[in-house]
């Protein structure tokens, strides 16, 4: 029986800065506590990110794939791409044009995942046949 897990896309706020930062993490902790979340930031809106939106994000990141998940970026505006660069976060974050392209890698991902833990390339039948 194949389950896919929900992709949850949240609205990025205008500002993320250090007050609305503290403001949307009460809201998303509970959901980053969830089996292998996997979540898409919505960033059409966000018109200011200042470094303490940048350490949010990567720790969101951070908290999602210490519980097998994944996080993705949608619609970075090139104001908010110019500050993750210069920061280091888009050298681990990855971003794309929409949130539904996000959400696809998502599914890829996860369908890319289970027919790689199906196969173990260190099974005793996989050595045989390599021999």
């Amino acid at each position: 029986m194949s389950f896919r897990r929900p992709v949850l896309i949240m609205e990025m706020p205008e500002h993320l800065n250090a007050v609305e930062v503290q403001q949307f993490m009460q809201n998303l902790q509970p959901l980053l506590e969830d089996e292998q979340p996997r979540i898409v930031f919505d960033c059409s809106q966000v018109r200011a990110l200042d470094r303490a939106g940048v350490s949010m994000i990567l720790h969101c990141l951070e908290e999602a794939m210490n519980l097998d998940g994944d996080l993705k970026l949608a619609a970075v505006s090139p104001e908010a791409k110019a500050v993750l660069e210069l920061t280091g976060g888009a050298r681990v974050l990855q971003g794309f044009a929409t949130s539904e392209d996000a959400v696809r890698s998502l599914q890829v991902s996860e369908r890319i995942g289970k027919r790689a833990a199906s196969v173990n390339p260190y099974s005793s039948e996989s050595l045989k046949k390599a021999s």
